[in-house]
């Protein structure tokens, strides 16, 4: 399923709630209608264990709450937790959701199809802001890399329905990312930067950050940089 406008739909390739990325959060919690009040799931780090799961989401409530924003975090840890009424109702009292890294497939499997995922749905076609960093923005195109499988890919939650993310791009090893342009696939493949965003808003795209978005669309490859329009055409 693609949402279209009114919301912001916000893909970060690594660097979640680090100085580095600040900026671009500042930034994204003005578009949002009255009060910002942010929650942040830190569900794709639940298989890291109970220690990790804290520290990401300690992250997240002090990098927002820096900004000036109400935060809570969002313990969305298995399944079954993303139909528990009280998570559910959690997430549909924001207007900002932060969907923050770890195990792709975790995270997908863990909210598709829930009552959860349908209120993170209706938060961003109220106008809100869905953001998703690494992990969480992988989930969010049509299709994502079933790792450590590259060459294999499952369907994904669809938000971006005609694209594929590779977050942390600018760390992937350049004999990885020379050959993706030589791949027929039929979705377009982003690679993004750490501290950088790709943002939907009123059907266009465009990069915020420090780094740059590359897309690989048929044999073609083109870096877009901070400020710039990336012409993602039907996605």
């Amino acid at each position: 399923m693609s949402v279209s406008a009114p919301g912001t739909l916000v893909l970060v390739g690594a660097g979640e709630f680090l100085p580095p990325i600040a900026a671009v959060d500042s930034l994204l919690l003005e578009r949002v209608s009255g009060p910002p009040r942010v929650v942040v799931l830190p569900t794709a780090a639940a298989p890291d264990g109970p220690t990790v799961l804290a520290r990401w989401a300690k992250m997240g409530v002090d990098h927002f709450s820096q900004l000036g924003a109400t935060v809570e975090p969002v313990m969305l840890l298995q399944r079954r937790d993303a139909d528990d009424a009280s998570i559910v109702s959690q997430i549909a009292a924001a207007n900002f959701v932060y969907l923050s890294g770890g195990k792709p497939r975790y995270l997908l499997e863990t909210l598709k199809g829930t009552a959860a995922w349908q209120a993170i749905m209706n938060v961003l076609a109220a106008g809100g802001v869905l953001a998703g960093c690494s992990a969480g923005a992988m989930v969010l195109g049509g299709e994502l890399f079933d790792f450590p499988q590259l060459w294999r890919t499952i369907p994904a939650l669809g938000l971006a329905p005609e694209i594929m993310v590779i977050p942390h791009f600018n760390e992937i090893p350049a004999a990885f990312t020379s050959s993706i342009s030589h791949t027929k696939r039929k979705l377009t493949i982003v690679g993004i930067d750490g501290s950088t965003a790709l943002i939907r808003s009123n059907a266009q795209w465009s990069v915020l950050g420090s780094g740059g978005v590359t897309v690989f669309s048929g044999n073609h490859k083109t870096r877009y940089g901070t400020g710039e329009q990336v012409p993602l055409d039907n996605v």
